[in-house]
């Protein structure tokens, strides 16, 4: 009896959570919809059956999986390629297969086990790109708050655009744009977590319907289906041309979904599954691409709010998937008297977070290579477009990390004087002892092609710099050793051979250890060159050197 009403009390929060959340999710997907050049509808679509989809399938305990402002700029540019016209039974089908296409991306991504691909994209170049997101919907909407139409080119040539349109505002639209603007931040300041679009629009609404808005100039939604979506299959021939965008939308929704998923994570909660997730979200966009959903993925703001109502379950979800679909079946004609100048005004405040000037001062305060990152994602964005700029954000990635694994970290090792204590020379500790004719050099990190070269320089230069009779390498720090780095440790050891430095490999891990005997370079070695760890090399070092010292004038011989 206890636990039914356990069950029950917290099937009471979900409700509640549930309803607190589509009072917040469902305004703002149809304003995103907009974002991406479709019918207000198409948000409460994504907002129906992804949601229940993943509720019934997802990892975490209450993600909420809509649309999401990134998703929907990058669906409509998207969009935007493939039915220039915009000729709305061929955006319907566009969209049909491009939601498809990202869900089956997600699927195949399972099967590879491609769940890693959640961090693909750095921190610093994903700030970056959300900003660049975050500008790019800004100057999108800012139209539709004054009531002026451009053509749009490019960013930039959209700005002045924009600025030459301005005499011709409508004061109407811009009082209900001012208005929405002052309700959603007003009553978020106030309650964070509230219904405020919600209220927002019904307030909008009601205004249209009262002063007859839409009589006066003001742009309004118009005519919505009542009732159900209809079914609309994917069309095969346009594969070719969305799937290049289907892969960075897939990625982004990935990346946002898990995002949101580990954001709201209780030390209770099961963790969340990277894979599983992708098993989710692409079960969803698939589902939702046949009732005439867009791409969608978690969001955080939403979950944010499922979390704040109290929600502990899936079932919020459901209850919100419940809302939308009440909202299409009674509601559809209420929403046609709706302004575009208010969701644009819901655009624009939810999408404004996008932009972290906090986030970029500290990524400079702390790495001003990643700051520079940072910059170009928004400048490729703004320049090159969003799909592109997706593109531009893995690239930066990628260089990122390799421009961080190039030059990787060889210290030279001494001992602290008095005590058995190995550790990198440092002015700091300037009474370290060293061992004449040793060198301990302690590289740090994977070797591999992109770094090979570029260690065994390092390792050349300080040789030539010590001038050892004896090179000992301390591999504790490398995990692995691929192919090409293994060719540079052959050729090395071979030419410091015939510079007369005899080489010593020292603190093989398993990985690494495995791949030098695969290649035949232990018996090459042999045991007496293949020691334990740094301290055997200085006591093998040290013993050798003893035993030479009893014959006066001798150089001790490391290969003894």
């Amino acid at each position: 009896m206890h636990e039914n009403d356990q069950n029950a009390g917290g099937l009471r929060f979900d409700v509640v959570a549930g309803l607190t959340a589509a009072a917040v999710v469902l305004p703002k997907a149809m304003a995103y919809a907009t974002v991406a050049g479709l019918p207000v509808q198409v948000g409460l679509y994504t907002s129906l059956v992804p949601m229940a989809v993943y509720g019934w399938l997802g990892s975490s305990r209450v993600l909420s999986v809509s649309s999401t402002t990134t998703l929907a700029i990058l669906t409509g540019a998207q969009l935007g390629a493939v039915v220039p016209d915009g000729d709305p039974a061929k955006l319907l089908t566009a969209t049909a297969t491009l939601t498809a296409l990202v869900g089956a991306l997600l699927l195949l991504a399972r099967l590879l086990r491609l769940g890693f691909l959640a961090n693909f994209i750095s921190a610093p170049v994903l700030t970056g790109f959300k900003a660049g997101i975050g500008l790019v919907i800004l100057l999108d909407q800012t139209p539709k708050l004054f009531g002026v139409h451009i053509t749009k080119q490019s960013f930039f040539a959209d700005i002045l655009s924009v600025v030459r349109a301005l005499p011709e505002t409508s004061l109407l639209t811009a009082a209900v744009a001012a208005a929405t603007a002052i309700v959603l931040i007003g009553m978020e300041r106030l309650k964070p977590h509230s219904p405020a679009p919600l209220i927002a629009v019904a307030t909008a609404i009601a205004a249209s319907w009262i002063f007859h808005l839409g009589a006066q100039g003001v742009s309004t939604v118009g005519h919505i289906p009542q009732g159900l979506p209809s079914v609309t299959l994917p069309d095969l021939a346009l594969v070719q041309q969305l799937l290049p965008g289907a892969l960075g939308i897939a990625l982004m929704s990935f990346t946002e979904t898990i995002a949101a998923g580990r954001a709201f994570v209780r030390p209770r909660d099961p963790p969340i599954n990277a894979n599983r997730e992708l098993v989710a979200t692409g079960a969803a966009n698939v589902a939702g691409s046949l009732l005439g959903a867009m791409p969608g993925g978690g969001g955080t703001s939403q979950t944010g709010v499922v979390r704040a109502a109290g929600g502990q379950t899936q079932a919020a979800s459901l209850v919100t998937a419940a809302a939308a679909l009440a909202t299409m079946l009674l509601f559809a004609p209420l929403l046609g008297l709706l302004p575009n100048a208010t969701l644009a005004a819901i655009v624009i405040v939810y999408s404004i977070p996008l932009i972290q000037p906090a986030e970029f001062n500290a990524i400079r305060k702390v790495r001003r290579m990643e700051f520079g990152w940072a910059i170009v994602a928004t400048i490729g964005v703004l320049i090159f477009g969003t799909l592109q700029g997706i593109v531009i954000a893995v690239i930066l990635s990628l260089i990122g990390l390799a421009s961080q694994t190039f030059h990787p970290r060889i210290t030279v090792i001494g001992r602290k004087r008095g005590a058995d204590v190995l550790r990198p020379l440092d002015p700091e500790n300037p009474d370290d002892e060293t061992f004449e004719g040793l060198l301990i050099l302690r590289p740090e990190g994977r070797l591999f092609f992109i770094n090979a070269q570029d260690v065994a320089d390092q390792i050349t230069a300080l040789v030539g710099q010590h001038k050892p009779r004896v090179l000992a390498l301390d591999f504790s720090r490398v995990p692995d050793i691929e192919y090409s780095a293994l060719q540079m440790l052959q050729e090395g050891e071979k030419g410091m051979t015939e510079r007369g430095v005899i080489v010593w490999f020292v603190g093989l891990n398993p990985g690494a250890l495995e791949v030098i005997r695969r290649a035949g370079l232990d018996t090459l070695l042999g045991p007496d060159r293949l020691l334990f760890n740094a301290r055997a090399a200085i006591e093998r070092y040290t013993a050798l050197n003893a035993l030479s010292a009893n014959a006066a004038g001798l150089v001790p011989d490391p290969k003894a």
